[in-house]
C-alpha cells in the first residue's frame, strides 16, 4: 500500500470513518496519534472481575514491514526469533469472544499470501479438518462482535505463522464474560491433542482472581496469555503462576527488513501483582515486589513495528489487510514458537520453573532487552518490561 494513502491522519480518519484523535467512537474506539485502538481492548467500569478486553491495535500508517500495508510477515518474525519456516505439531488452541464469520476464509487468504498450508474444507466446524477449525464452546454459534472478529482474525493467523505444521482451533466463548471465557478455557483443556493454549485477552486485577487459577492449574497443555497493553500495569489471567505471561518489544529493522535491535514496548504490560504470591520457580529472580512478577517473556507488539493480518469482516471502517500491534501478537506468536520447538512438558508450572531455571543458568539463550521504558526501565537480565527477554531459538525453551 502506498505510503500516501495515510498521508495524513485527518485523511485516514475521513477515509475508515473514525473519530478524530483522541476522540471516542460510540462503542469506546478512540483514534491516538497513528493507532486505532477498539472499543474492545479498552477497559470500561464495572469490567474488573467480570469481563475481559483484547489487547491489539491497529496502526494506520504503512511501517516497515515487508507484508501487505507494510506489516511484518512471518518470515521477518521468524528471522527475528531463530524459528524454523516448517516446524509445528499437534493442536493449538485459540480462546477469544463471540463468531468471527469469515474466519475460514480470511485465515487461507492469509494462508497464501505468505505460503503457509491452507484448510482444504469448506465446513470450518468439521472435526475432521487437518489446518484450521471452529469450535463454539457452548455448543451455539456466539452472535458476531467486530472488535473481537479483528482480535480473532490477529490470533488464528499469527499461530499458524509461527506454527505451520500446528492444526489451529479457535474458540469461540459466548461473549467477552469471565464466565464464558473460562467455560471455554475448560473446553480447550478437553481438546484432543491440544498442546498450547493462547489467550490475547484478560482484564484489571481483582481480590477474587485466584479462584479462576483452578481453570489452569491442570497437567496437559500450555497457557500463554497477553501481558496487555498499558505500560507498568499488570492483568489476570496473565499474572496467574499458572500462566505464561507474554510481554511486548518493539523491534528495528534496517532497509531490506532484516533485524538490527530489540527494545521494551512503551504500553506493554508489567509489574508486581497485586494479589498472586511469588511462585517458587521466581524466587531466584530479583525484583522490587514480593508478588507474581509479569512478563514472563517477550516479542515483537509495538503497532509501529506490527505484524500483517487479514480480516475482511468490516468493523469501524477497518477490513482487509493490516497492521496490528499489542500484546495480542504476542501471546499466540510466542505459543506458536514454543509448539514449533518441539518441547513438551506436563504443565504450564513445569514449562516456567525450566524457563526460569534455563535463564538463570544459560542466560544467553534469551535476547536481553536492555533499553526501553513501560514505566519500569529494561535492566540487565530479568525485568518488568519484557521479563527473561526474547527467544533467540529453540534452544530458549
Amino acid at each position: 500500500m502506498d505510503r500516501t494513502f495515510f498521508s495524513t491522519l485527518a485523511t485516514a480518519t475521513l477515509l475508515l470513518g473514525l473519530a478524530a484523535p483522541g476522540q471516542a467512537q460510540d462503542d469506546g474506539s478512540r483514534v491516538v496519534g497513528h493507532i486505532f485502538i477498539p472499543g474492545t481492548s479498552i477497559e470500561h467500569a464495572g469490567d474488573a472481575g467480570v469481563r475481559a478486553h483484547t489487547n491489539h491495535r491497529i496502526l494506520l500508517e504503512p511501517n516497515g514491514g515487508l507484508g501487505p500495508a507494510g506489516g511484518m510477515t512471518p518470515v521477518q518474525l521468524r528471522a527475528f526469533y531463530g524459528v524454523s519456516s516448517t516446524g509445528g505439531h499437534d493442536v493449538i488452541v485459540i480462546i477469544d469472544a463471540y463468531d468471527y464469520p469469515t474466519a475460514l476464509g480470511d485465515f487461507n487468504v492469509f494462508s497464501s499470501q505468505f505460503g503457509l498450508p491452507l484448510e482444504s474444507s469448506s465446513n470450518v466446524t468439521a472435526s475432521t479438518n487437518k489446518v484450521f477449525q471452529v469450535v463454539y464452546a457452548s455448543g451455539k454459534k456466539p452472535r458476531g462482535n467486530g472488535g473481537w472478529n479483528e482480535e480473532a482474525a490477529l490470533d488464528i493467523e499469527w499461530a499458524h505463522a509461527l506454527a505451520p505444521s500446528a492444526k489451529i482451533i479457535l474458540m469461540e466463548a459466548n461473549s467477552a464474560s469471565n464466565s464464558n471465557l473460562y467455560a471455554a478455557v475448560d473446553k480447550a483443556v478437553a481438546v484432543a491433542g491440544v498442546k498450547m493454549i493462547s489467550m490475547s485477552w484478560g482484564g484489571s486485577e481483582s481480590s477474587s482472581e485466584a479462584s479462576y487459577d483452578s481453570h489452569f492449574k491442570v497437567n496437559g497443555p500450555l497457557f500463554f496469555a497477553s501481558a496487555g497493553d498499558t505500560g507498568g500495569k499488570v492483568i489476570y489471567p496473565s499474572c496467574s503462576q499458572y500462566v505464561i505471561a507474554a510481554g511486548g518489544t518493539s523491534v528495528a529493522t534496517d532497509a531490506n527488513g532484516n533485524f538490527t535491535g530489540e527494545s521494551a514496548w512503551s504500553s506493554g504490560g508489567g509489574g508486581n501483582s497485586a494479589y498472586i504470591p511469588k511462585p517458587s520457580w521466581q524466587a531466584s529472580v530479583s525484583m522490587t515486589g514480593a508478588n507474581r512478577g509479569v512478563p514472563d517473556v517477550s516479542s515483537d507488539a509495538d503497532p509501529n513495528t506490527g505484524v500483517a493480518v487479514y480480516d475482511s469482516t468490516s468493523y469501524q471502517g477497518h477490513k482487509g489487510w493490516m497492521v496490528f500491534g499489542g500484546t495480542s501478537v504476542s501471546s499466540p506468536c510466542l505459543a506458536g514458537m514454543v509448539n514449533t520447538s518441539g518441547v513438551s512438558y506436563a504443565s504450564t508450572t513445569a514449562f516456567l520453573t525450566n524457563l526460569y531455571s534455563h535463564f538463570l543458568n544459560t542466560p544467553s539463550v534469551f535476547r536481553d532487552i536492555t533499553s526501553g521504558n513501560n514505566g519500569f526501565p529494561a535492566l540487565v537480565g530479568w525485568d518488568y518490561t519484557t521479563g527473561v527477554g526474547a527467544p533467540t531459538g529453540s534452544n530458549s525453551f
